[in-house]
């Protein structure tokens, strides 16, 4: 048994802990939960604060819960927000708490039948009989509005310029959410549960509950809400989230937005997101400071975490697809990269489109540099530039009286035109 709140605290994952609970996990296993909100299909870099901690908790020996909040994604929690959110039905809740198990797989062991083998439950399951009136009998009697009123997610609520309120079915979230609690303490011998530092007030609650109406202990750990030293939002990027699944988020963009992190920010990032042990964490820090323009810190970073929510060979191929923005690619190299991805490395590169008769028939590459496709603005410009040396067809230097054919054509569909090192052009063929 290892220790985890020792383990936690070295990597500064711990903002508030309940007393003794570094004695209690230390006597013998215990099993922790966090919870998840359903409400996407795919969990994003936000989450991964969560995951790790139960990922964390399960490699010292624990059993870790994850929470799928069915019922609670109904609801809407007021902790951070300024708003109410939608409201899901069932079927789209089940979808999502599939993808969400699936995307958790990649941290935690559901499967190899150890006794700390993860489990994933979701409060749905045992809060869609729980009537109105028996709720507010067996649970909402033990607790106080005085209670409930003095919680920070609550009062944040009614102060700022923009307070209006929260509705009756969001004050009674710390409810639902600590009475969570009570089921997985009596039902699961659940003794521990974690989360964001915004939750302190909600998880609280549920030891309360425990105590009042469980005759037990409940015990409560929470972790700083991560943010970026520029002040940013941590987990977004230009597009929106960081999604976890490929499909929202390439493993491309995934591993840049983790190589693009600040010398500050990977120092911290690298020891949150990453299995590596302290000492290997320490060597690769000293490292980047006497060699900061190496960037060993980010790239090592990056490299963790894509191969961990991907794969080895997304990761990879991230690599090699920034290394034709940023180094010495060839036409083979490119060849290798599927359309999304080309796409993505190229984002914003101005395109034309093109016939698929003209790159059949052979298209000249005065054409194709000029009179087709504009990217550049005449014949004669186009003339100089390739005397100069200066024009490639996917990166591979051309020189007048080249004709673009279905050769060159890349994932059956893009030809990318350079001239000097930074000035790209797409043709697209229809």
């Amino acid at each position: 048994m290892k220790n985890f709140v020792e383990e936690l605290q070295w990597r500064g994952m711990v903002h508030d802990v309940m007393p003794d609970t570094e004695t209690h996990l230390l006597e013998q296993m215990r099993a922790a939960y966090v919870g998840f909100d359903p409400t996407a299909d795919s969990l994003h870099i936000g989450n991964l604060v969560p995951i790790m901690l139960l990922s964390f908790f399960q490699r010292s020996g624990h059993k870790p819960v994850a929470l799928v909040g069915g019922a609670t994604g109904m609801i809407g929690d007021p902790s951070g927000k300024s708003n109410e959110r939608n409201f899901l039905d069932e079927k789209t809740l089940r979808h999502n708490q599939a993808c969400v198990r699936k995307q958790l797989s990649q941290f935690l062991d559901f499967s190899s039948g150890a006794a700390n083998e993860a489990l994933l439950v979701n409060n749905y399951d045992w809060m869609k009989e729980f009537s109105f009136l028996d709720f507010i009998r067996d649970v909402g009697k033990h607790i106080t509005v005085n209670y409930m009123m003095a919680k920070d997610s609550v009062k944040s609520r009614f102060s700022g310029e923009n307070a209006d309120g929260l509705s009756f079915t969001e004050f009674t979230y710390q409810l639902v959410q600590g009475y969570d609690f009570l089921h997985l303490f009596k039902n699961q011998n659940i003794t521990l549960q974690m989360g964001g530092s915004d939750q302190w007030g909600n998880i609280t609650t549920g030891t309360e509950l425990i105590r009042r109406i469980g005759g037990g202990k409940g015990y409560a750990l929470t972790c700083p809400l991560i943010t970026k030293s520029d002040g940013s939002k941590f987990g977004k990027s230009e597009g929106g989230n960081v999604w976890l699944d490929p499909k929202k988020t390439s493993p491309y963009k995934f591993y840049q937005y983790w190589l693009n992190t600040s010398d500050e920010d990977a120092e911290k990032y690298i020891k949150i997101f990453t299995f590596l042990d302290k000492e290997t964490i320490d060597a690769l820090v000293v490292s980047h400071r006497e060699a900061p323009h190496q960037r060993a810190l980010q790239k090592r970073l990056a490299q963790e975490v894509t191969t961990t929510v991907h794969s080895q060979e997304a990761y990879e191929t991230a690599v090699a697809a920034s290394e034709i923005l940023f180094g010495k690619s060839t036409s083979e190299d490119l060849k290798k990269i599927d359309a999304d991805t080309f796409l993505d490395i190229f984002e914003g590169v101005p395109q034309a489109e093109v016939s698929r008769q003209k790159i059949t028939d052979g298209l000249d590459i005065i054409g194709g540099l000029a009179e087709q496709t504009g990217f550049l603005k005449s014949n004669g410009e186009a003339r100089r530039a390739l005397k100069e040396n200066s024009i490639s067809v996917n990166k591979e230097k051309v020189k007048e009286g080249y004709s673009i054919s279905e050769a060159d054509l890349l994932n059956d569909r893009f030809v990318l035109l350079q001239r000097g090192k930074k000035n790209y052009f797409i043709i697209s063929v229809i």
